[in-house]
């Protein structure tokens, strides 16, 4: 569901009493759509997270740190100008809207107190984060509005702070039960229960329509013309019930997710029915824990997948460019399957020298390959003699030949380059930070897929520091590292894994290199199988079920001369089949 007025008041609920009295340490921007602040209290330091990113604006505390860009952007330098130090006076949210309020109290230069305000708007593709002074003037806004994006509403510096324009809809504080079932006489009959309620009171999402229909009449989505009489009542006091709910403030955080697979579905600040056991619902602890299960995940693979976007299109792009010239030298060499035949002719030529002249353009000659003796005719040129075209069947024989040998040697390196171009795509989907993409993109600057300047970027930075594999613990103790691209598959697998120590990699499946730390004893059956699984989950097979792993000591495992990094070979291994459970295995990661 989306962050509605309705849950956004049990946010803003929860953020108030936590923040209230906290000042602003530190002010960080880690993405164009994300601010955070750092904030010190009673309860210790805290990060807040303020998202407008058009699927998911939000509110809440995370516990990782973001990575932040090298150069922090204006708008955060402006914030850090202005409220860097400030005191969080309160947390609230104006009336029913999807809009949440940071009230700071500041000092400016003169050491004058002045009060100023984070206003948040969470409002899907127009959510922005806006900071004004205590005189209702817009400082600055982390989106600015310009007269060519909205001629309703402005959002500029030195502009006062407007609301944005009121929805035509009721506000569900301000009305009753009983009128809220008298205005079903107006509605159209042929709309549902559910869209009727939506358009109706302000601020209540999709998901929480469709559930006070449910409870009122059995139906998610019944139209109104089909109501009875007593389905008419009993929405009035299921949703009298339900403003007493918000009102008295019983709300609490609770995720949905999927049965078969358990992926998160929603979430929603009371107990979902409309679903009759068909997805889990799970109690959190807190509103935060909540967003943050819900958004966390999803947003950073969002957050990678945009900032991996031109690395992920130059190498696609140079694997479609190379798999297009496969297929040509593929064709080339199929052509040469042919070249017995120029040799036959030429040979049949010189046979029949004594009956060919120069300027024939055709002979007719015995073919005594064939036992049957057939005529058969080749054609000649005629501007050479026979002997000339003789040379020339005999030439085009040893061309196909040596074309043979050297297209099958050009096949051979162009599908272990296509293959590694491959692995490099998987593994772009495996980088959780701005550090693993610098490191493929030096790795793809080494192998000569990026030229120097664009392994660099458009800018010259210090060289980062190099990104770290994959860590996890198995249940029963063992050390299990996961490389995050091809330079640390070789290091793990060549240089920091010892010769006892068991290596795991998906079976003709693109993946990382999974090494299992023995630390000289034998690992169990249960490490085995954890291994085997994180293998199968760094792997183009983490969907799929019953995938094959083959494993081997690391002693088995070589690199062939030449080869491209993460590229080994092994011939003494054994396979495993399983399925990987992406909870289970984010169980066993270490930080």
């Amino acid at each position: 569901m989306p962050l509605d007025a309705i849950c956004l008041r049990a946010v803003t609920n929860e953020l108030d009493r936590a923040l209230a009295g906290c000042r602003v340490e530190k002010v960080y921007q880690p993405d164009r759509d994300e601010l955070v602040l750092q904030t010190r209290g009673a309860g210790g330091a805290r990060r807040l997270l303020l998202s407008i990113a058009a699927g998911a604006p939000r509110v809440h505390f995370i516990e990782v740190a973001r990575e932040n860009p090298a150069a922090p952007p204006m708008f955060c330098m402006l914030l850090r100008k202005h409220i860097q130090g400030a005191k969080i006076a309160a947390v609230r949210q104006p009336a029913v809207e999807r809009m949440l309020v940071i009230e700071l109290d500041t000092t400016d230069e003169l050491g004058v107190a002045r009060r100023k305000q984070l206003v948040c708007e969470l409002m899907g593709k127009h959510s922005n984060v806006i900071l004004c002074g205590e005189d209702g003037r817009i400082i600055d806004a982390l989106r600015r509005v310009d007269g060519d994006l909205s001629g309703k509403r402005q959002v500029l510096p030195g502009l006062f702070y407007r609301m944005p324009p009121a929805q035509d809809k009721r506000d569900p504080f301000t009305l009753s039960g009983a009128g809220l079932a008298a205005a079903l006489d107006e509605a159209d009959g042929e709309q549902t229960l559910d869209r009727f309620l939506l358009a109706t009171l302000l601020g209540f999402s999709p998901l929480l329509c469709r559930e006070l229909s449910f409870r009122a009449t059995g139906d998610a989505a019944k139209p109104v013309a089909q109501l009875t009489d007593g389905e008419r009542l009993r929405l009035g006091q299921v949703y009298d019930d339900f403003v007493a709910f918000i009102e008295q403030e019983r709300w609490h955080p609770y995720l949905l997710t999927k049965n078969e697979d358990g992926a998160v579905f929603d979430f929603s600040f009371l107990p979902v029915t409309q679903y009759e056991g068909l997805l889990s619902v799970t109690r959190m602890d807190s509103f935060s824990a909540l967003l943050a299960a819900f958004f966390e995940k999803k947003g950073q693979a969002e957050r990678m997948t945009r900032r991996a976007a031109d690395l992920h299109k130059t190498v696609v792009n140079a694997r479609d460019r190379l798999a297009r010239k496969l297929a040509a030298q593929k064709k080339e060499l199929d052509a040469t399957q042919n070249r017995a035949q120029y040799k036959r002719m030429g040979e049949l030529i010189t046979a029949n020298l004594y009956q060919l002249t120069k300027g024939m353009n055709k002979a007719q000659v015995v073919d005594y390959y064939d036992e049957t003796c057939p005529t058969v005719e080749i054609a000649l040129d005629v501007r050479l003699t026979p002997q000339q075209n003789a040379q020339r069947y005999f030439k085009l024989y040893a061309k196909a030949k040596t074309a043979e040998e050297v297209l099958t040697e050009q096949l051979r390196q162009g599908r272990g380059d296509l293959e590694y171009l491959e692995s490099v795509i998987v593994l772009l989907d495996e980088a959780e930070s701005e550090r693993d993409l610098a490191q493929l993109r030096e790795e793809l600057t080494q192998t000569g897929v990026l030229s120097a300047r664009q392994g660099r970027g458009k800018k010259q930075r210090a060289k980062p520091a190099a990104a770290k594999p994959f860590y996890y613990r198995t249940s029963d103790g063992f050390a299990v590292f996961a490389g995050k691209n091809n330079l640390q598959n070789d290091l793990l697998t060549l240089k920091t894994a010892l010769k006892s120590d068991i290596w795991f990699h998906t079976q003709k499946i693109h993946g990382s290199h999974v090494i299992l730390v023995s630390d000289g004893r034998t690992p169990t059956d249960r490490a085995m199988t954890e291994a085997a699984m994180i293998a199968a989950y760094h792997s183009k097979a983490r969907h799929s079920s019953r995938v094959p792993v083959d494993y081997t000591p690391v002693r088995q495992v070589k690199k062939p001369a030449g080869a491209k990094p993460g590229m080994v070979i092994y011939h003494v291994y054994q396979t495993a089949y399983v399925t990987p459970d992406e909870a289970a295995i984010e169980k066993l990661r270490m930080e």
